[in-house]
């Protein structure tokens, strides 16, 4: 930028798009600096390098601009996991779908852990099994992203949600604070 450029004589590009062809450096400084504008390398490969007369600064503003508007626009991706057993009393299974289904409507994706322990290990098509039973029961909320998979001493599969997460599906901690807020 300005004085830093080392090149001895670069291609000229106006603040508007006009080309001014091949001009010394010396010269290409004092148009940019008739204009109140600042002369950027643009690029420092090509020969002549490319040189382009523009405000620097609100150049930097506007990048940064569209850096936080695409950041705006990133969801970040939230991973929450449930452990089973193979041996899950039903009331359990309900307590733990429950979770799932409010994840899932909240918009995360959920790892679905089955833990074996001792001779438990035999017998993988019971977790398994679990795993179907979930999948099919959250069908319309989410779809399988990885199937179930045998990792040592667990088994796992990952639920993708469907839907994007509504408004009223807020997060408990969101909910709580919306109800002790005084109404106006």
């Amino acid at each position: 930028m300005n004085d830093r450029i080392r090149a001895r004589q670069v291609l000229l590009i106006g603040s508007d798009g006009h080309q001014f062809g091949v001009k010394p450096l010396p010269e290409a400084l004092a148009i940019a600096r008739e204009e109140g504008l600042d002369l950027v390398e643009v690029a420092s490969t090509a020969d002549p390098p490319v040189c382009r007369i523009m405000d620097h600064g609100k150049w930097k503003y506007e990048q940064d601009q569209r850096r936080k508007e695409s950041r705006k626009k990133a969801s970040n991706v939230v991973i929450k996991e449930m452990k089973f057993r193979p041996k899950i009393d039903s009331h359990d299974y309900d307590t733990k779908m429950k979770h799932v289904e409010r994840f899932l409507a909240e918009g995360s994706k959920v790892k679905l852990t089955i833990m074996f322990r001792g001779r438990e290990m035999a017998h993988p098509e019971l977790g398994r099994r679990i795993l179907e039973k979930v999948a099919e029961r959250v069908a319309d909320l989410a779809m399988v992203e990885s199937a179930p998979r045998q990792d040592g001493r667990n088994m796992t599969m990952v639920l993708n949600p469907t839907k994007k997460p509504s408004r009223s599906a807020r997060p408990p901690a969101a909910k709580a604070a919306a109800a002790t807020e005084p109404a106006s």
